[in-house]
Parts: structure tokens; C-alpha cells; sequence
């Protein structure tokens, strides 16, 4: 076969360093707008980008000749930057070292979207801790709790 086919959808979790809440409404969409380029322009497509004040939750359309690890350094690296230089009021503004990333079937892609577009709803009940653990618990990663938010 000489070409590559691939569908490589990341359900991406990551937060603000320390969980702060330094992403405000002012800036939220203008954010998640530029976080969708960069995805465009370096490693394939977003499918859907959404969030609260403290964390992001990306579907990503990754092609297959970038790995999940460069696609996230990217978007987190390039939209700290832009987030520095765009907004007088994000000099603190610092993402997490880590991320979670869940894999997710085409025929999943839909609720993903819809459950990343509930976000401002969803966490009026549960904080992104209480959602986070419960990610990994569901697709069987292990983890040790006291380590889990080490490197804040």
C-alpha cells in the first residue's frame, strides 16, 4: 500500500499550572480560536476545544507522522506564548507540565464534542480533580494519588 491512512482522534486534558483560574471570559474564545490554528498549522486538526477557567479539553485529529506528546507541547507552548503577549492582564499565565490524553473512535467523536461543549455545565457539579481521576480510573490508567499534582 503506498500511502498512509489514519484517524488518530486524542481526547486531550490539561490545566492551568497549580489549577489557577487564569483563563478568563475575556480571553476563553479568543483562546481556544488560536489553540485551533496552531493545530492546523503544525500537527492536523481540533475538532472541538472547550474549558473553564482552570483547564482545557481538546479533541484532536492528529496525523500520523506526529505523536499525541508533540501536538499537545505545541498547543501548550505556542498558546502560553500568544496568551503573554495578547493579554496585558496573563503575565502569570502557565500551563501544567503534564496532560491526560484518551483515545477515541470515530464512532465516539460526537458525545466527546458534546461533552467538551458542556464543560461551563458540567463543572458546576464536579471539579476538575474529581473529573480528571475519573478519566483516568475509566480508561484503566494507573496512577499514585499523592503524585497525581506534583508538579504544581
Amino acid at each position: 500500500m503506498g500511502h498512509t491512512f489514519a484517524n488518530n482522534l486524542y481526547h486531550v486534558i490539561f490545566s492551568t499550572k497549580g489549577r489557577r483560574p487564569l483563563i478568563r471570559p475575556e480571553s476563553r474564545q479568543r483562546l481556544y480560536e488560536y489553540m485551533g490554528g496552531v493545530a492546523r498549522e503544525e500537527f492536523g486538526r481540533a475538532q472541538a476545544i472547550g474549558g473553564t477557567d482552570n483547564h482545557v479539553h481538546a479533541l484532536l485529529l492528529v496525523r500520523p507522522d506526529v505523536a499525541v506528546s508533540q501536538a499537545v507541547r505545541k498547543v501548550k507552548a505556542l498558546s502560553s506564548g500568544w496568551m503573554h503577549k495578547t493579554f496585558a492582564n496573563a503575565r502569570e499565565f502557565a500551563w501544567q507540565s503534564g496532560y491526560g490524553s484518551f483515545s477515541v473512535s470515530e464512532s465516539g467523536k460526537a458525545a466527546v464534542a458534546a461533552y467538551i461543549a458542556g464543560q461551563e455545565q458540567h463543572h458546576r457539579k464536579e471539579t476538575f480533580e474529581e473529573e480528571f481521576v475519573k478519566f483516568l480510573e475509566k480508561h484503566g490508567i494507573e496512577y499514585a494519588p499523592r503524585y497525581l499534582w506534583s508538579d504544581d
